[in-house]
């Protein structure tokens, strides 16, 4: 049987301050887990998130380090509208986010908008423009 994708895992700084952030991006996660080394939440078709402490993963992985440029891995939240992108982002910013990229509209036809978690991470925000 092929492998398939269940978890998204999320390796965070400070557990507290990162299930507020995804909290204001619809994710239901559990009251009092801020000082829990793993969260996880379960998504629409079984698809998990999971967030870990950097100790955590340095308790199996002593050798783990936080990549220093760049990523390799953003997740992409789809808003309702554009108007939403714009205020997405700026709710975002209130809860720790980190601007990258202002909303725009991209040639592609729609509002984009890059926030960075608290842990650095990126978070795209989009929704299809009107048809013109």
């Amino acid at each position: 049987m092929p492998a398939h994708l269940a978890t998204i895992e999320i390796v965070v700084a400070d557990m507290a301050r990162a299930l507020d952030f995804y909290r204001h991006l619809g994710f239901d996660l559990p009251d009092g887990a801020a000082g829990e080394p793993h969260v996880e939440v379960a998504l629409d078709g079984g698809l998990k998130v999971a967030f870990d402490t950097e100790d955590t993963i340095r308790s199996f992985d002593p050798s783990w380090v936080r990549p220093e440029k760049g990523h390799g891995l953003a997740l992409a939240f789809a808003c309702d509208d554009p108007a939403d992108v714009d205020a997405t982002f700026g709710l975002l910013l209130t809860v720790g986010g980190a601007a990258h990229l202002e909303p725009w509209d991209a040639f592609w036809g729609m509002r984009y908008a890059v926030v960075h978690d608290p842990d650095g991470n990126p978070v795209d925000l989009f929704a299809s423009l009107p048809a013109s």
